[in-house]
């Protein structure tokens, strides 16, 4: 039996942070409010490994939501970051670091120009901007359990009929906000067709994830991506793939790498973030050159942003990427299949129900029988049953995301001991989990 960790430093800390900052944290799912406890405050990290505040040590399978490729403090993507702070942390100039790493981009994707933001949320923000202004339109095209950000326009639930426009997700989203966005069921083509039919003179742009991993991993059918492109084409819309989790993560090519690059379509425009920046805020969105030069200062649609292109950020992307060879990859696939093996094999002596879905490197567990599809099949899974999966884990030494509906992530850093330290913890947490469960 394992003995739980300490954690009276993260409990202190966390009691001070709920004094300061909403819920004590920065982002939601930090919080633990779908697993419960105490979250654990992080003092450092190197490698595949997480110290908190009181010296334990975690195994980690979040690796910063997926940014942490090469794995934490790598040896020569902090030199070249340490030197680019040498040199200063911002100009408010253009630099030669992001020019290097829009190369580094465009050699990588299909994407002919590149525009740098710092967020995610920045990058799908500007380019829905820019499909307006560059189309003319106003409605906007999403699927249900597709994460953008937190876009108002784009924090939308479906509507009461199929092609209704949406209705605000969140308070503090507007009416009007969501009134021009329709949000589909995913993996759905009759649904984007009746939309199209419906709206499809006003709608300037569909966006979806390139494969969905804010939900937990649910792959596009074969030729849905192909089918979504050629659908937007056809009513002079612009097909948008968010590839902010995906890019650079799931293959060198990101998701585009696992179905575009095979069948021989290209997406209007692309956003991208996490890997990119190397573990600092740093993202992007990019696409046709004719789209692209409608920005300004070069057209007259509008984004701008004093850090974008930040020297240190951009330095930290480029040393990452030029870094993520084939070697990187075969790593990530061969870590998380030996993860995988185990989860089938200690879940399945558990009698614990459960569904591994994968995009390249990436992966995530659902806890329940049958294939996920959709964001309906995603939410029929036991996340009682989760949240003791998590803790023994965690008490075991190994950091799961503190979310059913999250993806896993490792790092070419993740080597035998710690996977081995992940197989190990695995057969005690899914009988845990087992018996936690709804149907236990």
């Amino acid at each position: 039996m394992v003995t739980p960790r300490p954690h009276a430093g993260s409990g202190a800390l966390f009691e001070r942070a709920r004094a300061v900052t909403p819920g004590g944290v920065n982002s939601p799912v930090r919080a633990f409010n779908a697993v419960g406890g105490t979250p654990r405050f992080i003092r450092s990290a190197q490698g595949a490994w997480l110290t908190d505040v009181d010296g334990n040590d975690y195994v980690d399978l979040i690796c910063s939501w997926g940014p942490m490729l090469l794995g934490h403090a790598h040896p020569e993507v902090l030199a070249e970051v340490n030197a680019a702070v040498a040199r200063g942390t911002s100009y408010g100039t253009p630099t030669e670091p992001e020019v290097e790493l829009a190369e580094e981009i465009v050699r990588r994707t299909p994407v002919d120009r590149v525009r740098f933001v710092s967020s995610g949320t920045e990058a799908t923000m500007s380019a829905i901007r820019l499909a307006r202004g560059f189309t003319g339109r106003d409605v906007i095209v999403k699927f249900a359990g597709n994460y953008h950000g937190h876009v108002d326009a784009l924090l939308a639930q479906a509507g009461s009929g199929l092609a209704t426009f949406a209705v605000p997700g969140t308070p503090g989203v507007p009416t009007s906000a969501t009134d021009l966005t329709l949000v589909l069921p995913y993996n759905d083509r009759a649904a984007v067709t009746a939309a199209f039919a419906e709206h499809g003179q006003r709608i300037a742009a569909l966006i979806v994830e390139a494969t969905p991993g804010n939900m937990g991993i649910v792959p596009p059918e074969p030729g849905f991506n192909a089918f979504l492109t050629e659908t937007c084409r056809s009513a002079g819309a612009l097909f948008i793939s968010d590839e902010v989790m995906t890019g650079f993560r799931a293959t060198a090519q990101g998701g585009w790498g696992l179905d575009g690059a095979v069948e021989g379509w290209t997406p209007d425009l692309m956003t991208f973030g996490k890997v990119m920046g190397g573990g600092f805020p740093a993202a992007a969105f990019g696409g046709r050159a004719d789209v692209m030069s409608h920005l300004s200062p070069e057209g007259n649609v509008y984004q701008a942003g004093t850090l974008s292109g930040n020297p240190i950020a951009t330095t930290a992307g480029l040393a990452t990427l030029r870094r993520a060879g084939d070697e990187v990859y075969a790593h990530l696939t061969a870590a998380g299949n030996a993860i995988k093996a185990g989860i089938t094999d200690a879940f399945t002596a558990a009698g614990l129900p459960h569904r591994i879905q994968s995009a390249g490197t990436m992966f995530s567990v659902f806890l329940r029988d049958g294939e996920v599809r959709n964001f309906a099949d995603a939410s029929a899974q036991d996340e009682k049953a989760y949240a003791a999966l998590f803790h023994a884990m965690l008490d075991a030494g190994v950091y799961l995301p503190p979310s059913a509906y999250e993806c896993w992530f490792v790092s070419a850093a993740h080597d035998d001991r710690a996977v081995q330290t992940v197989l190990d913890a695995l057969p005690g947490a899914a009988r845990a989990a087992a018996a936690a469960g709804e149907n236990a």
